[in-house]
């Protein structure tokens, strides 16, 4: 999850604690409006925002520990601790950070948001990546929007159906450090089938033939600085040109503890676009809240039921084992991920009429 704190998200267009079309706005969205993010943001200068770190003095020492607000979530903050700083640059996009932790192995971080931890990150590698491939029968042309680290590459290289597997990644900076630090999920571009395209995912895709893509994947970082075009209508009209009838879309999708003003904004454009529009959720201990959804949608055409998945991974000869064992995502965890608790069907409305 990328970003400089709620500073552009959806959520921000909210000013008297009602949205613009006079809805009462949740208390999780409230929360995340108080913030300051331009001050909040001053901690990214230090290691990264929003966790611990063991920062040295002048004079070499240990100073003390010290906690690091996010405005991703103002008020509490997740703690990791910090043995080795690995790796830190600035692309033409973002801070893009590297360091050995304690307890979650090596981290990913951008512009001072946790992307990955090698101890977690099959949560959500595994459940973004078959939710969607495991709902379709047998899916030839699989397009991955941003996905840099490779993790989702590999996820898709488990489906021999697959033919062409191609990923849209504005930021090689990404690419480059995945590779160097972390080997078990940037296997995914050593698959012949990937074909990688660096640059801006609205124009490929502008330039990509209708109805190309049997599945689009859409592994977004959160809807601010170069990402916030990938959560407004008209992206979301271009990714449904370039599916085929019946064919499939799963989106990041925040967490439902945090932002789920967000989430309805996000279900409620994607019905107007869409024939069929679903939520979904996973655990990822490390992601704000702990939780991160994934919005599932597909195009006119053949139906599709997500829930129940008509291509199962247990059936797919050596899907289990390919590259890796799977760790997280089966069949029941993928019925699992649609069950929604009261408080978040009641909030967000919109999802009642699933």
């Amino acid at each position: 999850m990328e970003g400089d704190g709620v500073k552009g998200l959806a959520c921000q267009k909210t000013m008297d604690g009602k949205a613009s079309n006079g809805k009462a706005v949740p208390s999780c969205c409230l929360k995340a409006m108080a913030c300051l993010p331009e001050e909040d943001a001053k901690c990214h200068s230090t290691v990264v925002s929003g966790w611990f770190s063991e920062p040295h003095s002048r004079s070499g020492k240990k100073g003390e520990a010290v906690y690091f607000n996010n405005p991703m979530w103002p008020g509490e903050a997740h703690s990791l601790k910090v043995e080795k700083v690995l790796f830190k640059d600035k692309s033409d996009y973002q801070e893009v950070l590297v360091f050995e932790s304690a307890t979650y192995g090596k981290v990913l971080v951008l512009d001072g948001i946790v992307q990955l931890t090698e101890k977690d990150e099959f949560a959500y590698q595994e459940m973004i990546a078959h939710l969607p491939l495991c709902s379709t029968p047998s899916p030839k042309n699989v397009l991955v929007v941003g996905g840099g680290d490779g993790g989702v590459l590999r996820e898709i290289s488990r489906h021999s159906s697959v033919e062409v597997i191609d990923i849209c990644e504005i930021d090689k900076m990404v690419i480059d450090v995945s590779k160097k630090f972390f080997p078990e999920l940037a296997v995914g571009f050593e698959d012949p089938r990937v074909q990688l395209h660096i640059g801006d995912a609205v124009e490929f895709l502008r330039k990509s033939p209708a109805g190309k893509y049997d599945a689009i994947i859409v592994d977004s970082s959160d809807p601010v600085g170069p990402a916030q075009a990938l959560v407004e209508k008209p992206f979301f009209e271009t990714l449904a040109r370039a599916l085929k009838p019946g064919g499939i879309l799963c989106n990041m999708a925040e967490s439902m503890w945090l932002h789920t003003h967000l989430i309805e904004d996000m279900i409620s454009i994607c019905r107007q676009t869409f024939k069929n529009v679903q939520y979904a959720w996973s655990s990822v201990p490390t992601y704000p809240s702990g939780v991160i959804g994934f919005v599932l949608c597909s195009t006119e055409g053949p139906a599709v039921d997500f829930k129940n998945p008509i291509n199962p991974i247990e059936k797919l000869d050596g899907a289990m084992t390919y590259k890796r064992e799977m760790k997280f995502y089966n069949s029941d965890m993928h019925r699992a991920a649609f069950a929604l608790p009261t408080f978040l069907r009641r909030e967000v409305a919109s999802l009642l009429a699933s």
